[in-house]
């Protein structure tokens, strides 16, 4: 009986080990097999850092920060409030040769993706007094809008803070940071298409 009852034993120790040994197979090939069937991400953006656009820095998705700009109007706005398109968000000031300079190319960015959901918004961190400067100089440069952060906040509020100016942060559809852009550079290039399209596939 004690012989008998030792085998049984073994048996379903055995049957066990069997079990375990199978459940924790099918588990890693499950494991295997979701990354083998994961797709890559559709938008990264590092392999298009080259050409115009060799000083984008891919960053992880992040959200965009609460503090708060006006429009040509006045009206009180937050990144998050375009949600739903891809962002070009440009901070400049009218003392900035740089910023000047680039501010064309931006504007050719936007004409070419007119009707799209893009929009490239510029914001001036021009102070209060030269507000009226800022919003003409804008004007020449249809189909831009006018936008402004007199206070100095936003650039401040980015993690990690923008560098200097210009800087452009890029948004995607779901209103994630995804890039950026120190200093300037020239927006009307097909590396900066390249750049905008990757971004409206998400």
């Amino acid at each position: 009986m004690v012989g008998d009852s030792k085998r049984g034993l073994g048996r379903s120790l055995t049957l066990a080990i069997v079990a375990a040994v199978l459940v924790g197979g099918a588990a890693v090939l499950y494991v295997m097999g979701g990354a083998a069937f994961k797709p890559a991400s559709s938008t990264a953006l590092r392999p298009l850092a080259k050409g115009a656009m060799a000083k984008l820095q891919e960053t992880p998705p992040t959200p965009p920060p609460g503090a708060t700009f006006v429009d040509g109007a006045g009206k009180t706005l937050r990144i998050s409030d375009l949600k739903g398109q891809v962002l070009v968000v440009n901070l400049w000031a009218t003392w900035c040769g740089p910023c000047v300079k680039e501010m064309p190319t931006l504007a050719a960015l936007q004409k070419t993706y007119e009707g799209k959901p893009v929009k490239v918004v510029a914001i001036s961190i021009d102070t209060a007094k030269d507000t009226d400067k800022a919003k003409a100089f804008i004007a020449r440069h249809a189909p831009l809008a006018f936008y402004q952060d007199a206070s100095l906040e936003l650039p401040f509020a980015f993690k990690p803070p923008a560098p200097g100016f210009p800087t452009t942060v890029l948004f995607d559809r779901l209103g994630q940071e995804r890039g950026r852009v120190s200093g300037d550079t020239d927006w009307s290039t097909p590396e900066a298409r390249a750049v905008v399209d990757r971004l409206l596939m998400d």
